[in-house]
């Protein structure tokens, strides 16, 4: 058995625009990974990512560089520039700019250059695969390279015929943005994964839910599919010392409609009319992009309509510190997403910190809170039933208590970074297993 592996990680960055839970769990893992001994290597996708904002996973390049991969994909004669040229538009400060400047992330405006990414050597950005290929092979050759994403898979599908190295890939929320894609991209994109996805040694899912959602999609065999919660660090996010001076509800997530910031600002306006939750306050954090600024000052202007906008808080930033600082101030958090999701890293963040959720019954929502013991939750997801599931939390002081601290407790014992990685390891080894020759591989 291989007792220390080197391992590629390849890992999108946004920018560090919004809080990104794909982000946080890769980068986390990364981190608890190194500290077990392993050697991680990260080759960093399309923008710049900070951890947290103190340190970068990776000192190599970037590559997908956001810029150039945009020019590819809409000008042919980037798709032939040297490599002097695009080191100019990979430049990190300008990449930096680019982040803040990008107006969407949205799916709907990215099918082309999604559909290309996922053809590999065949797509626009093959030159970038290319230089990618080239920089794993002038490394000592690892013992498997992970995908933090399916829609990765493309990339994945040229390292295993070139390289002959094992390939791992999570999956968490593709679905979500591939289903807002429009035709024909949307289904172009789902086969062109569903190819890619023959040639992967193993998936990773961060849910049993999304494992069956992208098992049937993808046509994955049961054998190949394994499922590993997301950890975090229970002492990053101690519980504070005192409660709240005011009961406030949280919400940490990206400021959007999409994820159901409006639902719960409706229910936040409901129960501020009841004379029991006149003190009641509404604390958001998670950032946005552009395209999600009018929503915002929508709701502020609602806010100040209605006479309550002192008691709103928006925390600018949103690393570690701030987050523990946003955790600390509320009394309870609820993402209500309107549709399913694979995990809510949000809700490990508000257990470890001693915060109660309350969630909708839906996607993985209801095997997360059931596996820890700390929320709530309520179906179906509409405004009068989050006030109703929401008040009776805030109003029962010796119930939210115990809830934050089962939750609590379940992070300490079963998800923390420590139980992520020794999970991830698992699947690790039994994949270099299966590659190595007869008589095991030795590191």
């Amino acid at each position: 058995m291989v007792d220390k592996l080197k391992i590629v990680d390849i890992l999108p960055g946004t920018g560090d625009r919004f809080y990104c839970e794909n982000c946080v769990r890769d980068n986390a893992l990364v981190q608890a990974l190194r500290e077990a001994g392993h050697e991680v290597t990260v080759a960093r996708l399309y923008l710049p990512q900070l951890v947290d904002r103190i340190e970068e996973t990776s000192g190599g390049p970037i590559f997908y560089g956001g810029i150039n991969a945009y020019l590819q994909q809409k000008f042919s004669l980037f798709r032939k520039t040297p490599r002097w040229i695009d080191g100019i538009f990979d430049w990190r400060p300008l990449l930096r700019l680019a982040a803040r400047r990008a107006a969407s992330v949205r799916a709907s405006s990215l099918g082309d250059m999604t559909l290309s990414v996922l053809k590999g050597l065949d797509g626009n950005q093959a030159k970038e695969l290319d230089r990618l290929l080239r920089w794993v092979e002038g490394m000592k050759r690892p013992h498997v390279v992970h995908l933090s994403s399916s829609l990765l898979l493309g990339i994945g599908d040229a390292i295993k015929i070139r390289l002959g190295v094992p390939v791992v890939c999570s999956l968490q929320d593709e679905d979500s943005w591939l289903d807002a894609m429009e035709e024909p991209f949307r289904s172009l994109c789902w086969e062109a994964m569903a190819d890619g996805a023959r040639h992967v040694d193993a998936f990773v899912s961060v849910s049993r839910y999304f494992a069956g959602v992208m098992r049937e999609r993808l046509r994955i065999e049961s054998e190949r599919m394994h499922v590993v919660y997301v950890g975090v660090d229970p002492e990053a996010f101690a519980p504070p010392e005192r409660a709240p001076d005011a009961p406030a509800v949280g919400y940490l997530a990206r400021l959007s409609e999409s994820l159901g910031l409006g639902l719960l600002a409706e229910a936040f306006l409901k129960l501020k009319r009841m004379e029991r939750f006149r003190n009641l306050r509404l604390h958001l954090i998670g950032g946005m992009t552009a395209d999600d600024r009018p929503f915002l000052e929508d709701l502020m202007r609602r806010f100040a309509a209605e006479g309550v906008q002192g008691d709103v808080k928006i925390f600018e930033e949103f690393d570690a510190a701030k987050r523990m600082e946003f955790l600390a101030s509320v009394s309870v958090l609820s993402v209500p997403t309107p549709t399913g999701v694979a995990f809510g890293t949000f809700i490990m963040e508000a257990l470890a910190a001693g915060v109660p959720v309350v969630q909708p019954r839906e996607g993985a929502f209801p095997e997360v809170v059931e596996a820890t013991g700390g929320g709530v939750l309520y179906e179906p997801n509409d405004a009068e039933t989050l006030t109703r599931a929401l008040g009776e939390v805030l109003g029962d002081e010796k119930r939210r208590a115990e809830l934050g601290r089962q939750g609590r407790h379940s992070i300490v014992k079963n998800y923390t970074l420590e139980h992520m990685a020794k999970n991830m390891l698992d699947v690790y080894r039994s994949v270099v297993s299966a590659d190595a020759p007869s008589g095991g591989r030795t590191a």
